[in-house]
């Protein structure tokens, strides 16, 4: 693995299946623990407005016990800010959010919303907590988010992943790149996330300046499978071999 590159392991997906059927179980908090014994640097949860997967239980107690940081994803509202506020995350990462959505699509659009991100990320700012913004790879977004005073970029891996042919996915790969390259000479934090997973995980690891990978579905459909311990394991060891 790249000389500190750190992966964070978001256990949404098990909420999800927890909130499927309306049990206690499996637990969200405990699927934490185990990541972090095998070797997850940070864990992520995304508290959504409609609470589909992530409670508001499951945050207050992830920050009691989680012993790596905690990065809390949320859309930037008035109600999320209060509940950062009070429990205080290492990390919040600042999403879009659309109530149809399966799953977070695209980056944050920090230069249209920008009146209303400023106070957000003030506030919590004061509050002590990291402030990270999920954007697209997009000279202009970079160049808002650190203008705005984020402490770190989340580049939306998306399109990458997504990519059909080499030629297109080697096109979006020099994107984040340079999106990379441009944050850093920002004094911006680079981290990546969104359909990275155990084939694709390589090239955005050798990225320059890239710190942090945040990585969800891949590693629980993993983990079906084969265990959570063990898919957290071969993500590590996939991250090793950039």
């Amino acid at each position: 693995m790249p000389e500190g590159l750190q992966l964070g392991v978001n256990v949404d997906h098990v909420a999800t299946l927890r909130q499927a059927r309306g049990t206690i179980y499996p637990d969200p908090v405990l699927a934490a623990s185990l990541a972090e014994l095998a070797g997850a640097d940070q864990i992520t949860v995304h508290l959504r407005e409609d609470r589909r997967h992530i409670q508001d239980r499951d945050v207050t107690i992830l920050r009691q016990t989680v012993q790596v940081p905690l990065n809390l994803e949320m859309a930037a509202t008035a109600e999320m800010v209060r509940i950062a506020v009070r429990e205080k995350p290492d990390t919040v990462t600042l999403v879009p959010e659309k109530r149809e959505e399966r799953t977070t699509e695209g980056g944050l659009d920090v230069v249209g919303q920008e009146a209303a991100l400023r106070p957000v990320i003030a506030a919590l700012r004061d509050a002590g907590i990291i402030v990270s913004l999920f954007i697209d790879p997009d000279p202009a977004q970079v160049a808002k988010s650190a203008e705005l005073g984020a402490h770190t970029v989340e580049l939306h891996t998306g399109d990458y992943c997504e990519a059909t042919t080499a030629l297109l996915r080697a096109e979006r790969l020099e994107h984040l790149r340079a999106a990379a390259e441009q944050a850093h000479n920002l004094s911006l934090r680079v981290a990546a996330g969104h359909g990275l997973h155990y084939k694709n995980v390589q090239e955005v690891a050798q990225l320059p300046y890239m710190v942090e990978l945040n990585i969800g579905h891949a590693i629980m459909a993993r983990a079906v499978l084969v265990g959570l311990e063990r898919a957290v394991r071969e993500m590590i060891d996939a991250m090793r071999l950039a």
